[in-house]
């Protein structure tokens, strides 16, 4: 493929994220956590002159889910996945292309043991749920982003060697043509002038820019040493309160306790089933076809919920994270008792980060919807998963929002709605009351 069409497809994604950002309000949603935090590099993946994680697409597509819908937000996102691979192809393999992957996943590395140690330092004695939640998801984020860059260096390195292996034969035809004409010899006095020092690399600059939008940056100088390992987030103490911060929505507990691997547990068929996906996504991203892999993730989120918890432990068994959090957006997107469903599987599997994180994307959906949830959460016997997705609601929709919730659901709702305000803040809480006033419905 010639520079001319490599730069064509960066440019199509370019006006692609433009369209898309021209339908969201720049000042709600992740959409505005992301021009607040860093809005040169969002106008540097809009102008082509980057292109964003996934994970910031995905974001964005929840954004596009509560303007125009689940479904046309799950329909829009397989397009997405195929301009963004595209793009990322195409702006990784330009010179010097691979060279700076290897410096962005430095970085990211970095990034993710600063955040790995945030959230250690804020469930321990005095530490703030808000900045545990928020330290949660940067980690969660950081995590996805090495795995999409390893997958990114990998097709990179791969696609420059083919390149060589094209040209390296013509040009060794060329040159046994042609008779070496010897070159002007350098004068004696001068064989013993050392070459010059090919200058010392300039120090790194802080790291800035969309890939890194959506995540707290520390200052370079404090940057926390890179571990010889990945760091592992740690689990939370029987005592840690539970995160409510908006980009958590309120996590399900973490002093429940765990049971054994879901893979111990799986039957043959479930097992089966999760090994044939993860053995076809590993051979669709070699191949470069993430098109192709997302159509999978697609089908998959349609499996029994039961299934999830064992594609997720094969997920992440290899190396496909940033796989999982694509699933999981999807499974988003099902239904409301589909989605209650998957997420009491997850819980069931002692996966409660993973339900929280399923939850707290469900809060894109209208708000009729999320009274559907609610009540089939209810039902089927998650009330702390019921109370994390109203937490997660109010804290990112408006008090008319959840007017609307209690317009579209049973009476009960009104008081789990004003309990969820009440958790954010008595202001959040008396917003929610006028609303349902200006409603006609009744707040106790």
């Amino acid at each position: 493929m010639t520079v001319q069409q490599h730069a064509v497809q960066v440019r199509v994604f370019a006006q692609y994220l433009r369209d898309l950002a021209a339908l969201l309000d720049p000042g709600r949603g992740w959409y505005g956590v992301f021009c607040a935090r860093d809005p040169d590099g969002m106008r540097a993946c809009f102008d082509g002159t980057e292109v964003p994680p996934w994970d910031v697409v995905e974001s964005l597509l929840q954004d596009l889910a509560a303007v125009r819908g689940a479904a046309y937000a799950a329909r829009e996102s397989v397009r997405a996945a195929e301009l963004c691979a595209a793009s990322a192809a195409a702006y990784d393999v330009r010179p010097g292309g691979v060279r700076a992957l290897a410096d962005r996943l430095d970085v990211m590395l970095r990034e993710q043991a600063y955040a790995a140690q945030r959230v250690r330092t804020a469930e321990g004695p005095g530490g703030e749920p808000d900045a545990l939640a928020w330290a949660r998801d940067d980690h969660a984020r950081a995590t996805a982003r090495c795995a999409e860059i390893r997958n990114r260096l990998a097709a990179a390195e791969r696609a420059v060697r083919e390149d060589r292996s094209r040209v390296e034969p013509e040009a060794g035809a060329s040159r046994s043509a042609v008779t070496p004409v010897p070159g002007p010899r350098r004068p004696v006095e001068d064989e013993s002038v050392p070459a010059p020092a090919r200058a010392p690399a300039p120090k790194r600059r802080k790291a800035r820019g969309a890939r890194f939008a959506g995540l707290e940056i520390e200052d370079e100088a404090e940057a926390a040493p890179l571990p010889s390992v990945t760091p592992v987030l740690p689990s939370a103490s029987p005592s840690a309160t539970a995160p409510r911060g908006a980009r958590f929505g309120g996590a399900p507990a973490e002093d429940r306790p765990a049971p054994a691997s879901p893979g111990a547990q799986a039957d043959p068929d479930a097992r089966r089933a999760a090994d044939d996906a993860v053995e076809l996504l590993v051979r669709l991203r070699a191949e470069g076809r993430s098109g192709e892999a997302h159509v999978v993730l697609c089908e998959a989120a349609g499996w029994p919920p039961g299934r999830l918890p064992v594609l997720a432990e094969a997920l992440h068994a290899a190396g496909l994270e940033a796989d999982w959090a694509s699933l999981l957006w999807e499974v988003s997107s099902l239904p409301p008792a589909e989605l209650a469903a998957a997420a009491g599987a997850l819980a069931a599997a002692g996966r409660h980060g993973d339900c929280g994180r399923l939850l707290r994307q469900g809060v894109a959906r209208p708000a009729g919807e999320i009274a559907d949830a609610v009540v089939a959460l209810g039902q089927a016997g998650l009330e702390f998963e019921a109370r994390a997705l109203l937490g997660a609601f109010v804290r990112v929709r408006t008090p008319q929002d959840a007017a609307r919730v209690a317009e579209g659901g049973p009476g009960h709702l009104v008081p789990q709605l004003l309990a969820a305000a009440r958790e954010v803040s008595a202001a959040r809480e008396w917003d929610v009351v006028h609303a349902l006033r200006v409603a006609g419905i009744a707040a106790p």
